[in-house]
């Protein structure tokens, strides 16, 4: 047996072997990507949820924006908040401007009561797809379609479709406001607003901008425009276009002057106390002369 056919053999792969590594290794630096140690200590310090209320595609592209950004006043974890966002600033080197906590609010009110339920809607039991196809079961096409579609995006079990109402609620403590039912809802009916103190908020539950008297007729509660709010407000919190007055949480000193005017209850007043009654005093009776 000729072993130098082997040994040739075996010499030959290896430098073969040798020369392929050779080459893979410098084509390996001459492409390396380097990617700044940085960047894994900002995505530890995030808390990991991947939501993309930030805007970015979850938490390592976030982090990886952090670092290459020159501040952080355009990037925000609504998720970790300002704490999270002021221990990204420190591991940086730049400082974060803080930002008020936002909450989920449902701009709808149409509950089966105030409004009535005009046809069956028997199609697949999505919000998405009864939008592409169907105007809703009621006679306002522009609420809220009571399939859900909000409460399976939202990731932290802050959302919840009430049985009675056949509206979503939101959990004030358990909203990080990613965004992701806003972004879930067909229909635009959920907005992002501020917490506000003590988590005080008023807005108008209403996206209808049908004029008043057909609104009027499919919803009991729907905004009808008619501008009352607005003449009430002393500090320009209110606007009404299309049919449809909006309050500017930016502006809104939480008067309650727009809340006790609305003709149809379509402004909603959260976690305020009642309003103390005020109670009328008898005159005091004069005292019988026995003269």
């Amino acid at each position: 047996m000729d072993y130098s056919i082997i040994l040739y053999t075996v010499i030959a792969l290896g430098s073969v072997a040798l020369l392929l590594a050779i080459i893979l290794y410098g084509v390996a630096q001459k492409f390396k990507v380097y990617e700044d140690p940085r960047i894994d200590i900002v995505e530890k310090i995030l808390p990991g949820a991947n939501c993309g209320g930030c805007g970015f595609a979850g938490c390592r592209a976030f982090a990886e924006a952090a670092v290459k950004a020159e501040d952080l006043a355009t990037i925000f974890c609504p998720v970790g908040g300002n704490d999270c966002m002021k221990n990204v600033a420190e591991a940086l080197g730049k400082t974060a401007a803080e930002k008020e906590p936002m909450v989920a609010v449902i701009r709808c009110s149409g509950s089966p009561a105030h409004r009535p339920r005009t046809s069956i809607y028997d199609g697949a039991q999505s919000c998405a797809v009864m939008a592409s196809v169907y105007a809703g079961d009621t006679g306002c096409s522009f609420g809220c379609l009571g399939r859900g579609d909000c409460t399976l995006v939202c990731d932290f079990d802050a959302i919840h479709m009430n049985p009675e109402t056949l509206l979503p609620e939101v959990i004030d403590d358990k909203c990080t406001a990613c965004g992701a039912c806003v972004k879930a809802c067909p229909k635009f009916i959920i907005e992002l607003r501020k917490k506000g103190p003590k988590n005080r908020r008023i807005f108008v539950s209403c996206i209808n901008k049908d004029k008043g008297g057909v609104a009027r007729k499919a919803c009991k509660v729907v905004c009808i425009g008619c501008g009352v709010c607005k003449k009430a407000c002393t500090f320009d919190a209110i606007t009404i276009e299309n049919n449809l007055a909006y309050i500017d949480f930016n502006k809104c000193k939480l008067c309650r002057k727009c809340v006790e005017v609305c003709p149809t209850n379509a402004i909603h007043e959260l976690n305020f106390p009642p309003k103390k009654k005020v109670e009328e005093i008898a005159p005091a009776k004069e005292p019988v002369s026995n003269a």
